[in-house]
């Protein structure tokens, strides 16, 4: 399976992953199996900050949880998606409100209008990608929780 066209170049994802500290996961989960959990898991291993956005959850990850991306108190850098692509556009606007650099929609997940409203506001878009398998391809890790399924 090729890349996607909707991924940038290994130059502008090293420089996003080296550059981010704090990432927003929107569809944050309580549930271990669901990437919206174990993608986060890992990234958190690898020092990152994470932020669970998600109205459903209290608390993802010994986290707090924050019911809308307008929520959270923090700067923020990369706003990660683990939306269907239906509900990506508005999360594209938030992203521009709240000043990331970022906006990441997970692997299988393209939504053209929230590409154009984040690009046209300086944002750096990346979809149909995950976030793990290319941290770990570009980085590496050998850190314990990289070994999710499926990922």
């Amino acid at each position: 399976m090729g890349r996607s066209a909707w991924v940038p170049s290994d130059e502008v994802l090293d420089r996003i992953f080296r550059q981010t500290k704090t990432i927003a996961v929107v569809g944050a989960s309580n549930r271990e199996h669901r990437a919206g959990h174990y993608i986060p898991r890992y990234l958190k291993s690898q020092g990152y900050r994470i932020i669970p956005v998600n109205p459903n959850y209290e608390e993802v990850l010994g986290e707090k949880c924050y019911p809308s991306l307008l929520n959270v108190p923090d700067q923020v850098d990369v706003v990660e998606v683990f939306r269907r692509p239906e509900f990506c556009e508005d999360v594209a606007h938030d992203a521009v409100k709240i000043g990331a650099k970022v906006l990441w929609l997970q692997l299988g997940i393209v939504c053209e209008p929230a590409e154009k409203i984040a690009s046209e506001a300086g944002l750096i878009v990346v979809m149909d990608a995950c976030m793990g398998p290319e941290h770990r391809r570009l980085l590496g890790s050998s850190a314990n929780g990289a070994n999710a399924p499926n990922s």
